[in-house]
């Protein structure tokens, strides 16, 4: 019940922190005259961009485990290695949400013009992956009276890492999902770890990817 309290509050802040730190990390550069110093130095521009990712990963990473770490020495002394454990699997997927979303900043910032758009559709894309994907496969779901549900309709969970990130921490525990009654919206293949750890992976990858084929010169 703790972490399923907590993924309601990393949801929502982890995304707009990553997000944040991240969409200005090329165009900010550009905009200030020093990508072309930088890019004049004996380094290739792939050795940039991921100089840049893994700087502002190390920066999330080492900065979500400290302020999760308070409650773990909590949760060690209430409940002992067993709530630890399932503490530890949560902490990482919240680090590996910030890094999938830190990927999509990356990206942004590659593709915008100047500092503006990029903050603009950071918050935009923040907005549409917490707050309105949710909505919308709801409203398709009510719309269609039932008729869209099923296996494959869950599956399109997967194209949003925050519903990847949710699932991972609540369908994944059987008390949770049980009381919240996800066992008959979300098939059980959704509920494997390696699954979704999978899935998770991809969305840190692939935009990721997409950002140095985009920076090539």
């Amino acid at each position: 019940m703790t972490i399923a309290s907590l993924v309601s509050l990393v949801i929502y802040l982890i995304p707009l922190i990553a997000l944040l730190l991240g969409f200005d990390a090329i165009v900010g550069e550009r905009e200030r005259g020093s990508l072309d110093l930088l890019l004049a130095l004996p380094i290739t521009r792939l050795e940039l961009l991921l100089g840049k990712y893994l700087g502002l990963a190390a920066a999330l990473t080492l900065s979500t485990l400290a302020g999760f770490a308070l409650v773990a020495v909590l949760l060690f002394q209430r409940f002992g290695s067993a709530g630890v454990y399932h503490y530890a699997g949560f902490v990482l997927s919240s680090v590996l949400l910030g890094l999938a979303f830190l990927s999509l900043a990356l990206l942004l910032s590659v593709l915008a013009r100047d500092r503006t758009r990029a903050s603009g559709l950071a918050i935009a894309l923040w907005f549409a992956m917490v707050l309105v994907f949710d909505l919308l496969l709801l409203g398709l779901l009510v719309a269609s009276g039932g008729a869209l549900g099923g296996d494959s309709f869950a599956y399109l969970l997967l194209l949003n890492p925050a519903d990847v990130f949710r699932i991972l921490n609540v369908f994944s525990l059987d008390d949770v999902r049980r009381l919240y009654g996800l066992a008959s919206i979300v098939p059980p293949a959704l509920g494997q770890p390696w699954l979704m750890g999978s899935a998770m992976l991809t969305w840190i990858v692939g935009p990721l990817a997409l950002a140095c084929w985009r920076f090539k010169p």
